[in-house]
């Protein structure tokens, strides 16, 4: 929960007017105003929410509790309230009688640019109080459905009310975070240092990697728990929203990150994986309906090559849009070893001690190709950080993956050759 200045840090940032500050603050130091119960086609019960650090009740586990786990885990989200105090809405009935009555939403939501009331309900649920009577709920342009009621009464305030359809829920996400719930609270058990440099090395060195080939690749070295922690972590990126972590040849792992600000003035690592960093030479992209080839990338400029052979070249900027817009996708490459055995095999030779030094060096190469900035002189002098960049692009145009360049095998340092015959 935000502590005291924190909060009101938040109401100066977003100018909120003196009667929402009275009325966020009521809502803050007030429990809930009623309990919940279930009924013949819903299940009730409580939710022990380790962002409020207090049990939030849900009326419903099909909708209700779905909000809660998106909002649980919503990075933008920074407090949650269940059945905040009553608010009272003035609405004319389907007779055209002026009415006035008192309404608990299911959740008050401060969250990072805005705060509000949100009230969850079924498809079939609004369609039938829409039929009851349209002028407190109706489809609406911009959102499915609205409550003018309500906007009216929290628009006074500078505040929002919006109603959430149980159609709007991505049950992928909700199947993957109740997969992950174990690892997002287990915040106490720390990841072996030795896994996260061995799963950092193979997902940097394949950007895009299935997960499935990531614990194949990786057993006996890196445990599925110590993968799914970091996962949970946002260490190694997987989009929850996408493909359901229980089928792992659905899901492509990345590690590319960037640092975002909260409203607290916190900063916490929220995965990007729209960037020129998660592809490599010799990547497939589909753009516009057709496959490309990444043949170059340079420091202002991408090559790409068409299925019959035509050669463009894209600026950075330009790319980075089209990859934003999700107009371009990188394409996940076929799993199994054979797909990328020349890496899966340096890499299982590497010692761990040399994916620690690789993993860093990628790091400050990724940033560099990412804002253009060097790293400092006591991170790497730049003669040094110029020759990792050199075996970088060399590695990425000879074996597809820059990574393995970057790895410095001191292990194979010397000379080897036998002195003495074995007699």
């Amino acid at each position: 929960m935000l502590e005291q200045d924190d909060l009101l840090a938040w109401f100066q940032r977003l100018r909120i007017s003196e009667p929402g500050r009275s009325m966020i603050n009521h809502i803050r130091s007030s429990g809930p105003s009623r309990r919940v119960g279930g009924g013949r086609s819903n299940v009730s019960g409580r939710y022990p929410s380790r962002k409020m650090g207090v049990t939030i009740q849900f009326e419903s586990h099909r909708v209700e509790l779905a909000g809660i786990y998106e909002m649980e885990h919503d990075l933008d989200v920074l407090e949650y309230f269940d059945q905040p105090p009553a608010i009272r809405l003035h609405y004319e009935s389907a007779t055209g009688r002026r009415m006035g009555v008192l309404h608990t939403p299911d959740f008050f939501v401060i969250r990072r640019e805005e705060a509000g009331w949100e009230e969850w309900k079924t498809e079939e649920e609004l369609r039938r109080l829409n039929a009851h009577n349209p002028n407190r709920y109706s489809p609406g342009s911009d959102e499915p459905w609205h409550c003018l009621p309500g906007q009216a009464y929290a628009e006074q305030l500078g505040l929002y009310y919006r109603v959430r359809s149980a159609a709007e829920i991505n049950w992928v996400l909700q199947r993957n975070i109740q997969f992950m719930e174990d690892y997002l609270r287990a915040d106490s058990v720390a990841i072996a240092a030795n896994s996260q440099d061995i799963v950092t090395a193979y997902v940097l060195a394949n950007p895009g990697l299935i997960l499935e080939d990531l614990l194949r690749e990786t057993a006996g070295r890196a445990s599925p728990d110590d993968i799914f922690r970091m996962i949970a972590a946002n260490t190694v990126y997987a989009d929850l929203h996408a493909a359901p972590l229980a089928e792992p040849l659905q899901v492509t792992l990345f590690v590319a990150q960037e640092i975002v600000p909260t409203a607290s003035g916190d900063k916490v690592r929220q995965p990007q994986t729209s960037s020129i960093t998660a592809f490599h030479c010799g990547s497939t992209v589909t753009w516009d309906s057709r496959l490309w080839k990444v043949v170059n990338i340079g420091e202002s400029s991408v090559g790409l090559l068409s299925e019959d052979q035509q050669l463009i070249e894209l600026p950075r900027p330009e790319m980075e849009t089209l990859i934003c817009k999700n107009r371009l996708q990188v394409t996940p490459p076929a799993s199994g070893r054979g797909s990328n055995s020349a890496a899966y095999e340096r890499l299982s030779r590497a010692r761990e001690s040399d994916l620690h030094v690789a993993n860093q060096r990628a790091r400050m190469i990724g940033h560099y190709l990412e804002s253009g900035e060097l790293p400092a002189e006591t991170e790497a002098a730049r003669r040094t950080f110029f020759r990792w960049l050199a075996r970088y692009r060399e590695a990425e145009h000879s074996c597809g993956s820059g990574y393995l360049g970057l790895l410095p095998e001191s292990g194979h340092r010397g000379n080897r050759t036998r002195r003495l015959s074995e007699a």
